[in-house]
């Protein structure tokens, strides 16, 4: 698992190199997702709470971990990003597990605690 300032740096490092394409179209849809995720009718937390439980649902380690590190950084406890991933396993069913265990590891990471998890079953 990378940590969190490595993640963080890669993806700020790819999407630049991304929109140095000069894509319009990537660059407006680069454009909808930030915007999706401002503060509306739903504050970012909450945005990023259900962010968090559809990257489950659909798979995506980098996106779980990019909401986790949102969630975290609007204020987000660890009840609240547990239930939400408690939430993507009822939608998601049992493949969601083995990101579930990436996700523990991963905000256990962004919190600055030791994780177990990633020294595999005992």
């Amino acid at each position: 698992m990378s940590t969190p300032e490595e993640f963080n740096a890669y993806r700020s490092r790819m999407n630049d190199r991304i929109l140095e394409g000069d894509s319009l179209l990537t660059k407006r849809f680069f454009n909808l997702d930030h915007q999706a995720y401002q503060p509306g009718a739903l504050n970012e937390k909450t945005k990023e709470l259900i962010g968090l439980s559809s990257s489950m649902v659909l798979r995506c380690d980098d996106c779980v971990k990019y909401h986790i590190g949102q969630a975290v950084a609007v204020g987000a406890s660890d009840q609240e990003i547990i239930e939400t991933l408690e939430i993507a396993l009822i939608i998601g069913g049992s493949i969601i597990i083995p990101h579930l265990r990436r996700a523990y590891e991963y905000l256990d990471a962004v919190r600055g605690k030791a994780s177990n998890l990633h020294q595999g079953p005992q």
